[in-house]
């Protein structure tokens, strides 16, 4: 399927393409634009924090506020487009799989990281001042470990494990229902399955097999995580799928259907209407005005 956006690695957040960095700390006030696209994905992870002013931030279509005390977190392959930071007092923390998992080759641990490769978590979460000033201490150890001339890959690693931690931690104690870190996994599993095969319209069973479990505990798993079942998660992720292919290409309805493996027209728009509550016509209508014409 035809790429539609670009796709930045942390080189180009600091305005250095060829450079293969794999974390990197970064303050508002002291960032310079980087040049990249408005609307683009990351092949890292980012953690913004904010102290003082306010921004705006889009990810596939949601758009949140993120107010002083808050953090928002961005995944690799997340459709991200975002405002100007200059009014901002915070910064961003960028990093790979790779880095997080650096000695330590159980990607079940990231993924056991919930607000992290979760379309369905916020996020976009408030913290209480003192759960923001703790977080904020470590966030200052990373910055004072990445100023040495003698900086140590594996401290900063030690340190960024301590600030996901502590965000897990607030997330937690926010959330009156805690999902098993074994049904994160499979969601998890699930998820990056989708973003291979979402194209195929694949069923339910197809997954299932994939991930050697029965279809019944795999849409228990979804349920438990997400509160819809595994068959409409399969059907949002295709349907995601025609939103970015509506706003950003210039095929027709017809034929973002067929690559869609939906071969009736029709029935594709009514299914796309039942998940976004407009035909595909009127929601290429809107989202061109949006995002294409500026």
């Amino acid at each position: 399927m035809k790429q539609l956006f670009p796709f930045y690695s942390i080189g180009h957040f600091i305005n250095e393409p060829s450079n293969k960095t794999d974390f990197e700390i970064i303050h508002f006030e002291n960032m310079q634009e980087p040049e990249v696209d408005d609307v683009h994905k990351h092949t890292f992870y980012e953690i913004t924090w904010i102290e003082k002013g306010k921004s705006r931030q889009t990810i596939d279509y949601k758009e949140y506020e993120v107010l002083p005390n808050s953090l928002f977190f961005i995944s690799p392959n997340q459709v991200h487009s975002f405002e100007e930071w200059r009014p901002l007092v915070g910064g961003s923390i960028l990093f790979t799989g790779d880095f997080f998992l650096l000695n330590n080759y159980n990607k079940e641990k990231l993924f056991e990281i919930s607000f992290l490769d979760n379309f369905y978590a916020n996020p976009c979460i408030h913290l209480e001042k003192k759960d923001f000033s703790e977080i904020k201490k470590t966030i200052d150890g990373i910055t004072a470990e990445q100023g040495r001339k003698d900086r140590n890959s594996t401290i900063t690693q030690a340190l960024l494990h301590i600030l996901l931690a502590q965000v897990q931690r607030c997330v937690d104690n926010t959330n009156s229902h805690t999902t098993s870190k074994k049904y994160l996994i499979v969601y998890k599993q699930l998820q990056e399955l989708l973003d291979i095969h979402f194209a195929a319209n694949r069923p339910v069973s197809f997954y299932a097999g994939k991930l050697h479990i029965t279809q019944h505990h795999l849409n228990r798993v979804v349920k438990s995580v997400t509160g819809i079942t595994a068959g409409e998660m399969i059907r949002a992720r295709s349907i995601l799928e025609a939103r970015r292919l509506l706003t950003f290409s210039d095929e027709t309805v017809s034929e973002i259907a067929a690559q869609l493996n939906y071969f009736d027209s029709s029935y594709f728009a009514k299914i796309f209407k039942q998940e976004t509550g407009r035909s595909p016509k009127a929601f290429r209508e809107e989202m061109s005005d949006k995002y294409r014409l500026k």
